[in-house]
């Protein structure tokens, strides 16, 4: 019984180390959104980090902030949905798909 137990954390410590090791290399790689056509757009990084938001001059309108406001966050917002997506897809082929809680 003990040794399957030891067995168990074996494969558990190399399984965290794969995970690890994933998140590195996730983590370095980029997503790119855009918003308003490509008006608006935005890099993250696998760790769901904002690299660069690019704007086209010609959506800077003075009289209409909001619309440059919301064109922004929709692109931020897509980008960290590719960023987590590349992430958890990643995740699924370390793990097997088994769920582990607190990883994405």
């Amino acid at each position: 019984m003990m040794k399957g137990m030891g067995d168990l954390v074996r494969q558990a410590q190399v399984m965290q180390n794969k995970i690890s090791k994933l998140q590195e290399e996730v983590g370095r790689r980029t997503v790119e959104a855009a918003s308003g056509g490509g008006m608006v757009t935005v890099t993250a990084n696998g760790a769901q980090e904002i690299l660069a938001i690019k704007i086209d001059p010609a959506v800077v309108n003075p009289d209409d902030v909001d619309m440059l406001q919301d064109l922004v966050m929709a692109a931020v917002n897509e980008a960290m949905k590719k960023a987590g997506d590349m992430m958890k897809d990643e995740m699924a082929q370390v793990t097997g798909g088994i769920k582990i809680p607190g990883m994405f």
